[in-house]
């Protein structure tokens, strides 16, 4: 039987919002626990730090507003006390994880999502998830619109985390319908920006940390599937704002300037003053060919849209990675 555990709280109804973040020592968690202590809330971090870090919140021992919790949010967790809002952010979130972790992601977007909404649940607070542009697969619509339904292969290697997602919408839709739960659901596109893992598989930090070591740039198939780049900051506001809103359905947030990847590679290896040369390997199985996002709705309903230009975003996470190489 999991282990049980209680948090204790001793903030009273009238006190700052109370918030849990699932998945809190992650690279997105990390930024999304700064920016809800900086708004006045009491946040509860969890995380089992299988992908997360440590280091991406010790800047904040010592807050009186921050509790770190170790532990799987498979576990299940039990609060005294009020919570206002529980974010659920767990999940491995890059190729290199799921592949190496695929129960485990496949756990953590079906248990976890369940024991997250029974939190939210029984305290009669606002949830929500972090879903993903993964939900798409290998999309036949272009930009991608929340209407689309996607093209994903279940039983493909990445099935274990487009699935997870897909279900953990779901269950998440389904706690909003039976339960009357206050539900929101993003739909995360490629975000960067400091605190990402320089051997997490994704595309930036593989470009920069080689680029860094002036070591080839590895771009796979031919270098012309797209993707769209959301500085981590802008995509943390988008997500705060739609919490705060009253649209349960899912919302996309992400940065709608699309380029290939071998325009990508040039403009990593440009920032960088790299003396890389670019290298070509065979396309991954299941590679979306295109990556999207069309926020017609986050603009309408949020008043969001990215701040940050890829430059500028480009520059401040180099000189993070600088640092770590």
């Amino acid at each position: 039987m999991a282990t049980r555990r209680k948090i204790s709280s001793k903030s009273a109804p009238s006190s700052p919002p109370v918030s849990v973040i699932t998945g809190a020592a992650g690279f997105l968690g990390s930024h999304l626990t700064d920016l809800l202590l900086a708004k006045g809330h009491k946040v509860v971090g969890i995380d089992n730090l299988v992908t997360g870090s440590v280091a991406n919140i010790e800047h904040l021992a010592g807050n009186p507003n921050f509790r770190f919790i170790q532990q799987d949010v498979t576990e299940f967790l039990f609060f005294d006390g009020p919570v206002n809002y529980v974010w659920h952010f767990a999940s491995p979130a890059s190729p290199v994880d799921y592949a190496l972790l695929p129960i485990q992601t496949l756990k953590v977007g079906s248990l976890g999502t369940h024991k997250a909404l029974g939190l939210a649940k029984e305290k009669g607070a606002r949830f929500l998830l972090t879903s993903t542009s993964e939900v798409y697969g290998d999309p036949l619509v272009h930009p991608q619109t929340e209407d689309y339904w996607g093209n994903v292969n279940t039983i493909g290697p990445r099935g274990c985390y487009d699935e997870s997602k897909r279900f953990a919408e779901a269950i998440t839709m389904a706690y909003h319908r039976q339960h009357k739960l206050e539900t929101r659901i993003v739909r995360i596109f490629n975000t960067y920006g400091p605190r990402m893992r320089l051997k997490d598989g994704r595309v930036v930090p593989a470009f920069v940390s080689q680029a860094l070591r002036n070591e080839p740039i590895t771009v796979f198939g031919a270098g012309k599937q797209t993707r769209s780049f959301c500085y981590c900051s802008d995509l943390i506001e988008g997500i705060y704002r739609l919490m705060m809103s009253d649209y349960p359905l899912p919302v996309n947030i992400g940065n709608p300037r699309e380029m290939t990847m071998l325009e990508f590679a040039r403009e990593i290896i440009a920032a960088t003053g790299s003396k890389s040369k670019i290298t070509f390997k065979p396309l991954p199985v299941d590679d979306p060919k295109q990556r999207k996002p069309d926020i017609t709705l986050a603009r309408k309903l949020l008043g969001w849209e990215p701040q940050v230009e890829l430059a500028d975003g480009l520059a401040r996470t180099i000189e993070y990675f600088r640092r770590k190489i």
